[in-house]
């Protein structure tokens, strides 16, 4: 079976590493595991997987700090495993800039179809970047091939997927799409039919690009329906 990629789980439960391991590699993924953040930073630094499915809640180093450890090393997309209705857990993770999550206990099927979707959609957006030209729009500029951005003059530091979230919005410029067009287009995923991931990087986004992210211009809310982006 072809190698669809590698994908690194941390988990400092055997059990759940070895489920998530044996349903991954039946998927046709190459798979390494740590059970502790220590370990996973440095696996992650031997191996650089193409995605890791990270539990927040671990011994020595938390998942957080990992995360933030392997951003500031890569842009390989993360996963992050929740304890079901730990929402506060779920939301900072989104606002850091985690790709998808997981809330425990989870399907292994479903976990390896988002596995699967996130790694697509970020080889798909990484060979399509050269292709896609500058938008620029006033005090606003967006540019795929380096994935800057700049408001005012000013760089602006945006996460993977809030840089994907602007640029599409920015690329169909006064057209609606509502959260679950969005999930469906930059995730690829349905997540428990709860679109707050989408609100938070929205308000995320508007935190750093509106000059007044509580009455913004560019990023705009149709009520009852979605978001669109105001040239």
């Amino acid at each position: 079976m072809a190698v669809h990629g590698r994908v690194l789980v941390v988990d400092d439960e055997p059990a759940v590493r070895d489920v998530l391991a044996r349903y991954l590699e039946r998927d046709g993924f190459d798979v390494d595991t740590a059970a502790d953040g220590e370990d996973a930073i440095a696996r992650f630094d031997a191996a650089r997987p193409d995605l890791v499915l990270l539990d927040l809640m671990l011994p020595r180093i938390d998942g957080f700090e990992v995360f933030r450890a392997i951003r500031a090393r890569s842009e390989s997309p993360v996963i992050m495993l929740t304890a079901r209705g730990d929402v506060t857990d779920r939301v900072v993770g989104l606002e850091i800039g985690a790709d998808d999550y997981v809330s425990k206990p989870f399907s292994p099927s479903e976990v390896s179809a988002r596995v699967r979707a996130v790694i697509r959609r970020a080889r798909r957006a990484s060979a399509s970047e050269g292709a896609r030209p500058a938008l620029r729009f006033d005090n606003l500029e967006i540019e795929p091939r380096t994935r800057e951005v700049r408001s005012h003059g000013e760089p602006v530091g945006l996460t993977p997927k809030e840089f994907e979230l602007l640029h599409f919005l920015a690329s169909n410029p006064r057209d609606v799409f509502s959260r679950y067009q969005l999930l469906d287009e930059l995730w690829d995923v349905a997540f428990d039919g709860d679109p707050s991931t989408v609100t938070v990087h929205v308000r995320r986004l508007r935190e750093k690009i509106e000059r007044d992210p509580s009455k913004p211009r560019r990023l705009v809310t149709v009520w009852g329906v979605g978001y669109r982006f105001e040239p």
